[in-house]
């Protein structure tokens, strides 16, 4: 197998956050509820707010930085291997964030 990867990851940090909240749950939040009622129907009264879908979901996460880099086809089986060599080349690694997750590979040539 010939050919080279582009090889894409980013680090996993104890503090990272992941959260998914339903549009149903930020509707009923009173405080919401407030906010878009004044900053949309500003001087409407008796108003309420309602969505067409329940399973829809706003995530809030933390943004992370992307990095690149190329291997060898023939080093698929070791891409984390190398993804976790590639940041500690490039001195990525420090308290609290010492792992890699993989976002994408894909074949150059």
């Amino acid at each position: 197998m010939q050919g080279k990867l582009n090889v894409t990851y980013q680090l996993i940090c104890d503090n990272d956050t992941h959260k998914e909240i339903s549009i149903k749950e930020i509707l009923e939040n009173e405080k919401i509820a407030k906010l878009l009622k004044s900053e949309f129907a500003k001087g409407d009264r008796n108003l309420a707010l309602a969505t067409d879908t329940d399973d829809a979901k706003i995530i809030l996460s933390t943004e992370k930085e992307i990095y690149h880099f190329e291997a060898e086809k023939k080093d698929f089986a070791d891409l984390i291997e190398l993804a976790e060599e590639d940041a500690k080349k490039r001195k990525l690694f420090k308290k609290g964030c010492d792992a890699i997750t993989l976002v994408d590979f894909e074949t150059i040539s």
